[in-house]
């Protein structure tokens, strides 16, 4: 019998991955490849806000895991992973229940060989009061689109009603990569509203605001960058409230630690992340206080040598003598996926696995139409910040790779083309 290698989590690097060892154990029949997840499409994850904002349609640019593993000689399995026996060396996968609550899959158990999680994160509320029931989360391509149903029903009120008094007002906690972003396209997409013809909210009338606990939007990237964000931002008339903590939410606002009262018909909690929940002590794997399993250098967990664990699910020592794991980033788990095709086909041969270094290649944040900016980090030239039409460019390449690495050259090319066609044939913003 062929080594099993089972991937759970069909995110960015957990798809790259099944691709990439489909490709080539796979399909010389020197292992099975078997990628499970609780979803039937997969959708960038860096994407999301502007599925929120409707600047995307997830349908168009969705990929079907099934059609993916068919061409790619891996095979899929649908569903949600909720136990672990390490000395069975199986997975239990809980039943899926279809849109009537009715049973489509009943649970069941996988066997492997060796084991890779690749889960990613949630959004993490830190146990905010409200939070929960009143906020939006931007973890999913469902959660996305809710966002967008409950904008749309905003804009088409007003525009049914009488009043002149069309107002929208969104809060977006946590000024992060995709707080930043999202403030951005919706700033976008109201002027988008307005030009189709649901204009009783003016675009002047969506009132953004952004809340970040600590002192400065982008409190990952440096300053020099999250600067002139911040300024680009307000710009666009987005309110930004920096080292502001919000403690408490309701129905109609959030309420600050310091006292302010923040009115919001639509609210989108974007701070913080945390591993699934089902990691914590997942049959006696280490984790720490935000879900993620404790991981060696060769990203194999730290008690089970058969189990492997990367991207925002893992923690994984940064390397570089100090305390710090590598950053929860698209460009990690891309780089680590890459290093583990090689470490699974390395330990068929019984061969010793690679380390994990992590390298920098900068950050690109997107405002929209309205500008681009960010870093590129590499040997020959250092840091180089890069602002306005080129770091656009830049930052719609880093989605291209992704396809590349799923697709190849030539059917990534043939979507390109695909895109820019649509462009002249369909409206620039979902309006449904």
């Amino acid at each position: 019998m062929s080594h099993r290698i089972v991937i759970v989590g069909g995110g960015a690097g957990g798809l790259e991955l099944a691709t990439r060892l489909g490709r080539s154990l796979g399909k010389r029949k020197q292992a099975s490849i078997v990628l499970v997840d609780a979803n039937l499409t997969h959708i960038w994850k860096p994407l999301l806000h502007e599925v929120a904002a409707g600047s995307l349609n997830s349908s168009e640019d969705e990929l079907n895991y099934v059609a993916q593993g068919k061409w790619n000689h891996f095979e899929f399995q649908l569903g949600r992973m909720s136990g672990l026996d390490r000395a069975r060396k199986t997975i239990k996968l809980a039943a899926t229940l279809d849109e009537d609550g009715h049973e489509l899959l009943p649970e069941r158990v996988l066997s492997y060989d060796s084991l890779v999680i690749a889960v990613g994160s949630t959004t993490n509320d830190f146990g905010t009061p409200g939070a929960a029931e009143h906020c939006i989360f931007l973890d999913t391509r469902e959660q996305a689109e809710r966002f967008h149903r409950q904008m749309l029903s905003h804009y088409l009120r007003a525009h049914a009603s009488n009043s002149d008094d069309g107002r929208i007002s969104v809060a977006i906690v946590g000024a992060g990569a995709t707080g930043v972003e999202l403030a951005a396209e919706l700033h976008h997409a109201a002027h988008e509203l307005a030009a189709y013809g649901l204009d009783r909210i003016q675009p002047q009338n969506m009132r953004i605001t952004l809340i970040e606990a600590g002192p400065r939007v982008l409190p990952a990237l440096p300053e020099r960058i999250s600067g002139p964000v911040h300024k680009t931002l307000e710009k666009l008339g987005v309110t930004v409230l920096t080292g502001t903590a919000v403690s408490q939410v309701t129905h109609e606002a959030l309420l600050t630690a310091q006292g302010m009262e923040v009115p919001a018909s639509l609210k989108v909690w974007a701070a913080g992340i945390r591993a699934p929940a089902f990691l914590k002590d997942l049959d006696g794997l280490e984790s720490n206080r935000i879900n993620q399993l404790l991981v060696r250098p060769t990203l194999q967990t730290t008690l089970d040598d058969n189990i492997f664990a990367f991207g925002d699910c893992a923690a994984c020592p940064l390397g570089d003598g100090s305390e710090r794991n590598v950053p929860p980033r698209a460009q990690a788990a891309h780089q680590q996926a890459s290093l583990l095709a090689k470490s699974l086909k390395r330990r068929l041969e019984n061969q010793p696995l690679d380390a994990f270094a992590y390298r920098d290649y900068g950050s690109l944040i997107s405002l929209s139409r309205f500008s681009a900016v960010g870093n590129l980090m590499g040997n020959l030239m250092g840091s180089v910040k890069l602002e306005g039409w080129l770091a656009r460019m830049f930052y719609i390449s880093l989605y291209r790779m992704h396809q590349m690495a799923l697709y190849g050259v030539l059917r990534t090319s043939l979507l390109m083309l695909g895109d820019r066609i649509g462009r002249s044939t369909e409206p620039r913003l979902k309006l449904h």
